[in-house]
C-alpha cells in the first residue's frame, strides 16, 4: 500500500443532490443569522441571546427527535459531543453575539469565515483527511485579510475587541466541526445536533436571569427574531449541516461556508442599510481568497508501478 505524502489529498467523492440541498439550506440560514443577531443584539445581551436561541433550538430539535429512538453514545463520543456543545454551540454563539456589538454583520461574517482554513488544518491532523500543498499559503493570505479588517476597524472607530471575538468564534466553530465528524460515523445527525445544542443551552444557563429581564422589555420584533434564530439558523441549519457532514469530508464541506459573507453583506445592505468599510471589504476578499487558496488541490500523482516477479 503506498504511503501518503505531504500534499497528497484523498480523491473527492461526488456530491449527491440531497447533500447539495442540505448545504444550500445551511449557507442561506447561517447568512441570515448574522443579520438577525445584529438586529436583535440591540435589545438582548450576548449571553441572553445565545441562551434564548439555544433553548428554542433545543426544543425544536427535541420535538423532531420524538419517535426516532436513541443510540447510546460511547464515552469517547460523549466527550466529543461535549467539545462540540461547549465550543461550537455555547462559546461560539456568545462570542459571535458580542462581536456584532463591535462590528457590522458583513465584517463579522468575513472574519468568522476564516474557519474553513482552521477546519482543514484540524481535519488534516485529527481526521487524516490530508494536507493540500496550498494550505499554509492560504492560511498566510487569510491572516493578511484579518489584519486588513482590523486596520479598517481602527480607522472607522471600531473596537479591535470585535476582531478578537470573531477569531474566538472561528476557532470554536472549527473545533466543533472536527469534533462532530467522528461522532456522525455512528450516531444519527439529528441526535448529534440535538445533544450538542442541549449541552450548549446548559452552558448558557447563567444568563437565564438576564434573558427573562431583557425579554420583558424587548420589542416583539426582537422576541420573534430570537425565535427565528433558534428555529432556522440553529435547529434547521445545524441539522442540515450534520446531515451533509456525515456524507462528505469536513475540510471540503467547510469551504462551502465562504459563500456566507457575500450573502451577509447583501442582506445587511438590504435589511439594515449597513455596508462594511471599503478596506474591510478588501480584507474580506483577501480572507476568502486565502480560504479558496487553502483548498486548492495539487496534481494527482499516478500510483507507482508495481514490479512483477519474472
Amino acid at each position: 500500500m503506498p504511503v501518503p505524502r505531504f500534499g497528497d489529498v484523498p480523491a473527492a467523492r461526488p456530491v449527491s443532490l440531497p447533500v447539495l440541498a442540505a448545504v444550500t439550506v445551511t449557507v442561506l440560514a447561517w447568512a441570515s443569522a448574522f443579520v438577525g443577531i445584529r438586529a436583535v443584539g440591540a435589545d438582548l445581551s450576548p449571553g441572553a441571546l445565545a441562551l434564548g436561541r439555544l433553548l428554542v433550538g433545543a426544543a425544536v430539535l427535541a420535538l423532531l427527535s420524538v419517535g426516532r429512538g436513541w443510540v447510546a453514545p460511547t464515552p469517547r463520543e460523549w466527550r466529543l459531543l461535549a467539545v462540540c456543545g461547549v465550543g461550537w454551540f455555547a462559546v461560539y454563539n456568545v462570542a459571535l453575539n458580542a462581536a456584532e456589538r463591535h462590528l457590522d454583520a458583513g465584517t463579522t461574517a468575513m472574519l468568522v469565515n476564516v474557519g474553513p482554513i482552521l477546519i482543514a488544518v484540524l481535519a488534516g491532523v485529527w481526521l487524516q483527511e490530508g494536507f493540500p500543498r496550498w494550505l499554509v499559503a492560504g492560511l498566510a493570505v487569510a491572516f493578511a485579510g484579518v489584519l486588513l479588517i482590523g486596520v479598517a476597524g481602527r480607522q472607522g472607530g471600531g473596537d479591535p475587541l470585535g476582531v478578537l471575538l470573531c477569531v474566538v468564534a472561528a476557532v470554536t466553530y472549527a473545533v466543533g466541526v472536527v469534533a462532530q465528524k467522528p461522532v456522525l460515523r455512528r450516531l444519527p445527525p439529528l441526535q448529534v445536533t440535538a445533544t450538542a445544542c442541549a449541552i450548549g443551552a446548559v452552558c448558557c444557563l447563567p444568563w437565564a436571569g438576564a434573558l427573562v429581564t431583557e425579554l420583558a422589555t424587548a420589542p416583539a420584533s426582537s422576541v420573534l427574531g430570537t425565535v427565528y434564530l433558534g428555529v432556522v439558523p440553529t435547529a434547521l441549519a445545524f441539522s442540515t449541516w450534520a446531515y451533509a457532514l456525515a456524507r462528505t469530508e469536513a475540510g471540503r464541506l467547510g469551504v462551502t461556508t465562504y459563500l456566507v459573507p457575500p450573502l451577509v453583506v447583501l442582506l445587511s445592505w438590504l435589511l439594515l442599510d449597513e455596508v462594511p468599510a471599503p478596506l474591510a471589504v478588501a480584507g474580506g476578499v483577501v480572507c476568502l481568497a486565502g480560504v479558496a487558496l487553502s483548498r486548492r488541490r495539487g496534481p494527482v500523482r499516478p500510483p507507482a508501478p508495481v514490479r512483477q516477479p519474472v
